[in-house]
């Protein structure tokens, strides 16, 4: 499936987001589906999985448990298992259809030109999965026209990738954006904590203030005069463990210096890392929220979004894949799609804080860690 050129025009999207999401095959075949990312990042994986099982709900692929990952942030070996043991009749993750650049920017020309030689001259890939800034933005262009899903992305408007909230600007691009979201999460935590200063962590790059939603959390401290923190901490064209350690030493640093942290999306807050902070965070009566998700909350982080709004986001990538190969143009689906106002918490952290938990926080509570 190809779309040829970037200024037709948009029809209606009620029309468009009206196409019919029934698994069928491209002609008799599978529709072959490819994958890009910058570099292995936990919130792909998260991501990934939860495409596989809202294209299982919607009947695309047959249901079966996915083995556990032996790494949390490196994609290859699950997209080798989608690749060699799904079930179905419809779709296929092709297997040598994987892309990445490792966070390695000087690696990125080359990944982008590998990918865009595949989709010129073989095009035997129907979808690109796009997964994160950096590859959402090498796919968001006239140099192909494969349908392209563009997916955890933390601000698509922001990081240029598309051209408005209602419109991704390219036929063949669709990238799903939440514009309140990051703005609703601080204001909840605002809400909820009552706190005068804001601690940040985040690459001091254009990539890495969108990754961590910068322009959000400045008009939100503003808006309500709180004062900002803030410490750098390289995440991309560097080493994983360079990563992790300068994350870390930017949280120690915060500690000292605010009494809440708004913890930002980043390569080096690994679980191994966020366990080592999560004590430092309550004995020193840090009160923190994560902006990636419940996987941190699990870890002790004080609050975040819900793992249900992990598994919504999951059903509308699957709904506009199946859209997609159903006949709609990528451009004219619907893009916004804002994630259920539940929350996680984790009453370990808050006892050990020493915290009364609002009661009206209890009606929008979905998920609860010791």
């Amino acid at each position: 499936m190809i779309f040829m050129g970037s200024i037709s025009p948009v029809f209606s999207q009620e029309k468009q987001a009206n196409y019919p999401v029934q698994a069928k095959t491209n002609d008799g075949k599978k529709w072959r589906i490819g994958y890009l990312e910058g570099g292995p990042f936990a919130d792909y994986q998260m991501n990934l999985i939860a495409i596989f099982h809202g294209l299982v709900s919607l009947g695309w692929i047959e249901d079966q448990a996915i083995p556990t990952q032996a790494d949390d942030k490196d994609n290859s070996q699950l997209w080798q298992w989608l690749a060699t043991s799904i079930r179905s009749d419809y779709v296929e993750f092709v297997a040598d259809a994987y892309w990445t650049s490792h966070w390695d920017a000087e690696l990125r020309p080359a990944t982008k030109a590998a990918v865009l030689k595949r989709l010129n001259e073989q095009k035997d890939i129907d979808l690109m999965l796009a997964l994160g800034t950096w590859a959402a933005l090498d796919l968001a262009n006239d140099e192909h026209h494969t349908p392209t899903v563009a997916a955890s992305v933390a601000d698509a408007l922001e990081a240029k990738i598309i051209k408005s909230v209602e419109d991704s600007g390219y036929d063949h691009l669709h990238a799903k954006i939440d514009p309140s979201r990051n703005a609703r999460q601080l204001m909840l935590f605002h809400d909820t904590m009552g706190f005068d200063r804001l601690g940040v962590v985040y690459e001091n790059s254009e990539e890495g203030r969108s990754y961590a939603a910068i322009n959000d959390v400045e008009k939100l401290v503003k808006e309500r005069e709180i004062e900002l923190v803030t410490c750098h901490a390289s995440f991309s064209n560097t080493d994983l463990e360079v990563a992790k350690q300068e994350v870390f030493a930017c949280y120690e640093k915060l500690v000292g210096e605010t009494k809440a942290i708004y913890i930002t999306r980043h390569r080096g807050l690994t679980p191994d890392v966020v366990e080592k902070l999560v004590p430092i965070f309550n004995k020193n009566q840090v009160v923190t929220f994560s902006q990636q998700g419940s996987r941190d909350v699990k870890l002790g982080v004080l609050m975040s979004i819900a793992l249900a709004g992990h598994k919504c986001v999951g059903n509308f990538y699957a709904e506009t894949i199946a859209k997609i190969f159903n006949g709609a143009l990528p451009r004219n689906l619907p893009q916004v799609f804002e994630e259920p106002p539940k929350i996680a918490i984790n009453l370990s952290s808050i006892r050990a804080i020493g915290l009364e938990i609002p009661v009206e926080l209890f009606g929008i509570v979905d998920e609860v860690f010791e």
